[in-house]
């Protein structure tokens, strides 16, 4: 029993010398990390001289030894501090983030048959923004394809009523009224599927 107690004590001991020595100013990690050109600044607001190869720093007083004195290294505690020094802190690096990439996508709505044939619509999404619109597969000749004309000046592109509104809500184009309610069909469905 008397052997555990010395084996824990001599055990606490060596714990709290080692602890007491790397606690000691200039052997820190941020005095390690530390550039040579940053000297570390004394609580008067002058530098303090640059650290010795052996990692001794000179005391600030003129005249001074530059070892310390047995007294003041006995007397240390951990996180106790030196008047003559300062312990120097390293700021964590900076982390920028970018903004998030907004992913440009299409989606075509499903072909809709009407009286004058059949059309689908494209929509072109950034993000969930809808950027621009185009019908498909629309009539070309004939009075169909003067309705078609109509309808995509007025819904489609990206300054078109589609864009504006953002939604399949569109005021039909007169004369044309056919080709605009399957145009609105198939603009839904595109919408849904994004």
């Amino acid at each position: 029993m008397r052997r555990a107690l010395l084996a824990i004590t001599g055990l606490a001991a060596s714990t709290t010398a080692l602890v007491v020595l790397k606690g000691a100013p200039g052997t820190s990690q941020a005095a390690q990390d530390r550039p040579v050109a940053e000297a570390p600044v004394v609580p008067g607001g002058s530098a303090a001289p640059e650290p010795t190869p052996g990692g001794v720093t000179p005391s600030a007083r003129p005249g001074a030894s530059a070892k310390p004195s047995a007294s003041a290294a006995a007397s240390r505690t951990p996180g106790a501090r030196t008047s003559a020094t300062t312990r120097a802190t390293t700021a964590a690096p900076r982390t920028t983030t970018s903004a998030p990439k907004v992913t440009t996508r299409t989606v075509t709505g499903p072909v809709v048959s009407y009286k004058y044939g059949s059309l689908q619509v494209r929509i072109t999404l950034s993000g969930s923004r809808i950027v621009d619109a185009t019908g498909l597969g629309m009539p070309l000749d004939g009075q169909s394809g003067l309705r078609s004309d109509d309808v995509q000046a007025r819904y489609s592109g990206s300054s078109g009523e589609v864009v504006a509104k953002q939604s399949a809500n569109l005021s039909t184009v007169s004369g044309a009224t056919y080709t605009s309610t399957a145009y609105k069909q198939s603009l839904q469905a595109a919408i849904d599927k994004a």
